[in-house]
């Protein structure tokens, strides 16, 4: 694969991870200039006109990629993901209200840790038994009466799974989506909130989109400090201190390019044919294993191991050199990992595949 600057390898970074190399070229492209402006997007005021189109049509690319009704706000914020974490609570929770959080592995872990930090949390459903490698049936799920969302991960970066139906229940669904956003149509319905770190599918790190259902908005306390209150945020239209200007230009740049391959429908063939390349691979030789439920096995995210952790680690050192750029699995878990998002081209999946087949067959 190959640009007009230079040669790329293939980068199965979990995030962040790889961006769309037509998207590079025109920032890059634009960087010293921005549209004749003779200063590049990342030095301009966020007050600025040109800055401000920005975010604007960064917001009418997300709603119209991904369909978001309007009575949802769309949010740019700081903070990553894991700030909101905390800010949900703090906002969902007032009066003594109650939550219902999913335990479905690493990040689910961290959402619920600081949940009770500020509230009262009820864990319906713990993955602890099947190590985290499986999800309760979506049928199953059942919000406690006094709930005021239910928290799902919609899919664990870390452990690799993914829920492929989202449950229904009688109150909002609050979604942590960094994974897999913008791979699959949403059933808004459902969800009150949803949120996503960008360093996945939308842009690079160092922003978190943030949907929020405008009913919500209202039930959220006015006694919060004003960066934790999510109605300041939206009043200030994702400016209420100094926003990060240069990675909400990437997502609308990543949103013209998405629009431009199809979109969601686009999105989610690809993940299919990228997933199933790589799944193939790993059922044809007994030499791997991939420990997760077959229901739930994430499209974003392929975990895997060989016999042994020092295969493991060769398998890494081998594909790093070959081209083959992080697939080292998470620390808290070893083995290996494949983030196949979609700015991945299906060459980088079939690069993949081929190595596996000819590392097993010499390491077996």
């Amino acid at each position: 694969m190959t640009t007009t600057a230079t040669q790329r390898i293939f980068n199965f970074s979990a995030g962040p991870c790889t961006l769309p190399a037509e998207v590079l070229e025109i920032a890059a492209g634009e960087m010293l200039n921005y549209q004749g402006t003779g200063m590049g997007i990342v030095e301009m005021s966020h007050r600025s006109k040109p800055v401000v189109s920005v975010f604007e049509q960064a917001e009418a690319g997300v709603r119209e990629v991904l369909g978001v009704p309007e009575d949802m706000h769309i949010l740019f914020m700081g903070g990553g993901a894991t700030f909101q974490f905390g800010m949900i609570p703090m906002n969902l929770l007032a009066g003594g209200k109650s939550a219902d959080y999913i335990h479905s592995g690493a990040w689910a872990k961290k959402a619920i840790a600081d949940a009770k930090a500020v509230g009262k949390v009820n864990v319906i459903f713990d993955g602890k038994d099947s190590n985290y490698m499986s999800l309760p049936n979506p049928a199953s799920v059942k919000a406690s009466a006094d709930a005021a969302y239910l928290h799902i991960c919609s899919n664990e970066t870390i452990g690799g799974v993914q829920w492929k139906d989202y449950p229904t229940v009688d109150v909002p669904i609050v979604a942590d989506m960094s994974s897999e956003i913008m791979s699959r149509p949403i059933d808004f319905d459902k969800f009150g909130l949803i949120y996503a770190g960008a360093q996945k599918n939308i842009g690079p790190a160092g922003v978190c989109l943030v949907l929020i259902k405008k009913d919500l908005v209202a039930q959220c306390p006015n006694n919060l400090v004003g960066y934790l209150n999510y109605a300041g945020h939206i009043e200030g239209e994702s400016m209420l201190n100094t926003p990060p200007v240069f990675n909400v230009y990437m997502i609308k740049l990543v949103m013209d390019w998405l629009k431009g391959k199809g979109g969601l429908s686009w999105a989610a063939d690809m993940a299919a044919k990228r997933s199933k390349i790589l799944y193939d691979a790993i059922a044809r030789n007994d030499f791997y294993t991939c420990p997760v439920d077959a229901k739930y096995r994430s499209l974003m995210n392929v975990v895997f191991t060989t016999p042994s952790e020092e295969l493991d680690n060769k398998f890494v050192k081998e594909s790093e050199a070959a081209g083959l750029s992080g697939l080292k699995g998470h620390r808290s878990v070893g083995g290996c990992r494949a983030s196949i998002y979609n700015a991945m081209p299906i060459e980088g999946a079939e690069a993949l595949a081929s190595f596996m087949d000819a590392f097993a067959a010499k390491n077996g």
